[in-house]
Formats: structure tokens, C-alpha cells, sequence
């Protein structure tokens, strides 16, 4: 992703903080870049809070995290406060298209709703 915008720079830094293995194990971390509200829709339908979510990717601890390969990220504002990451995916044999929303609340940014959906594991990006 490049872009001089560095609202959008910074959203998609702590985007793709949630993707690293050492985050991902950190329940402050996660409680940091999460909002209260907090959901996620994956990619078999379920519906997951904040709570569920930082319990079950800090309780793995960092090394059960395996990297997770992103491509094709882009950011865009959907108002001042609100910011839209999308991109793609590879991770342990599977491709996903995600989006998450991000909102501004006291000078800080945190996701507030994220969403996964699965692609065939070959194939050209989807977006």
C-alpha cells in the first residue's frame, strides 16, 4: 500500500500489528488495538466478541501463531473517524479476503468489526 495520507499509513499499521505472532499472543496488545465493541464474523458465519477473540488468540501463546502472508492491502476513509482496511490473505493453506473497520476515539485508533472470506487456494487476487 502507498499513500501520503498518514491517518490511513497508521490505520494499516496497527492492522497489520494484529497479524503478527507476538501481538496476536499479548491479551494487552489486543485489548489496545480492539474496541469494547469488538466483532468478528468469520468466515463460517460465526459471531465473535472482543472478550472471545483476545482469549483465544492470547491463550495459544506465540509460537502456536504461524505467519500469516498478506497481500493487496488497501485503506480507505469512510469518514474522518472511520477507516476501512481491506486485503488478502495466506495462511496455513488457506486464502481469505478481510475487511476491518476502524474508528477514532480519543486520538485513538481501534478495530470495532472485522470480517473474513474464505477464496479457493489458487487463483488471482479477488479485489
Amino acid at each position: 500500500m502507498t499513500t501520503d495520507d498518514p491517518v490511513l499509513r497508521a490505520v494499516v499499521e496497527r492492522e497489520l500489528a494484529l497479524l503478527e505472532p507476538a501481538v496476536r499472543a499479548s491479551r494487552e496488545r489486543l485489548e489496545d488495538l480492539m474496541h469494547p465493541d469488538f466483532v468478528e464474523i468469520g468466515a463460517g458465519g460465526d459471531r465473535w466478541d472482543r472478550e472471545t477473540i483476545v482469549a483465544l488468540l492470547s491463550g495459544l501463546g506465540p509460537s502456536a501463531h504461524a505467519p500469516i502472508d498478506v497481500a493487496d492491502v488497501r485503506a480507505s476513509r469512510v469518514t474522518d473517524d472511520v477507516v476501512l482496511v481491506v486485503y488478502e490473505t495466506a495462511h496455513a493453506g488457506e486464502r481469505a479476503v478481510r475487511s476491518t473497520v476502524w474508528r477514532r476515539e480519543e486520538d485513538r485508533w481501534r478495530a470495532v468489526f472485522h470480517q473474513g472470506t474464505p477464496l479457493p487456494a489458487v487463483g488471482p487476487p479477488r479485489f
